[in-house]
């Protein structure tokens, strides 16, 4: 008799699980209905088993104390002005500075398209780095110069707001991508271009306060 119940009262957890003919499963889905006595469910109704991440205590602030990767919580960190400026070069033929120094490319001003695409992308930046904090940008200034001698154009944002954490990113931003606007404008002419010497130049604002990159 103890047996038999037993059974009865496992079959009927079973069915609960499953659906049941008092509460049968929609669309083949498992229905799952909570018994005091089941304590643990059937081995195929549970998922994966996922070992525990070990603690760990990196220097990298976008990865917690399991390693999982997040956006840091800038909440308790004080509003102050924070500027950053970054810049970048793009290395040319000779043949091609010249189209873009005398506003001849096929597809129209190099220099002026790639200054609104690169304050452009200094608003973007936090759809386009992950763990950027979206932020309101008080000023984005771009400026670009032309080194004939080099065959070279070089591109220095600097981004600017009052807010939590720093700019840095959408300075940076700003560069790269107003580089890679000159490279789209100009590469039916040339594809060799080459875009390096991309860094941070400076920074203000903060706890960390003002950091000036050594000359290279």
């Amino acid at each position: 008799g103890h047996a038999q119940a037993s059974a009865h009262s496992a079959a009927t957890a079973r069915m609960a699980i499953v659906g049941g003919a008092d509460r049968p499963a929609l669309g083949g889905e498992a229905c799952i209905v909570a018994y005091d006595r089941i304590t643990t469910l059937p081995a195929r109704f549970r998922g994966p088993h996922r070992p525990q991440r070990p603690r760990m205590n990196s220097p990298l602030t976008h990865f917690d104390a399991q390693g999982q990767a997040h956006m840091v919580d800038v909440a308790d960190k004080a509003a102050t002005h924070r500027i950053a400026r970054a810049t970048g070069r793009i290395r040319m033929q000779p043949a091609t500075f010249a189209l873009v120094a005398q506003g001849q490319a096929k597809k129209g001003d190099v220099i002026g398209i790639a200054r609104i695409a690169a304050i452009q992308a200094a608003k973007r930046t936090a759809d386009l780095v992950p763990l950027c904090h979206p932020l309101p940008l008080t000023r984005v200034a771009v400026e670009f110069e032309l080194d004939e001698a080099g065959s070279t154009v070089r591109c220095t944002a600097q981004a600017e707001t009052v807010g939590r954490t720093g700019v840095e990113m959408e300075a940076l931003t700003a560069v790269q991508v107003g580089l890679l606007t000159v490279y789209d404008m100009c590469k039916a002419v040339d594809r060799g271009m080459v875009m390096d010497d991309i860094r941070l130049l400076e920074k203000q604002g903060g706890k960390s306060g003002h950091w000036v990159a050594a000359t290279p």
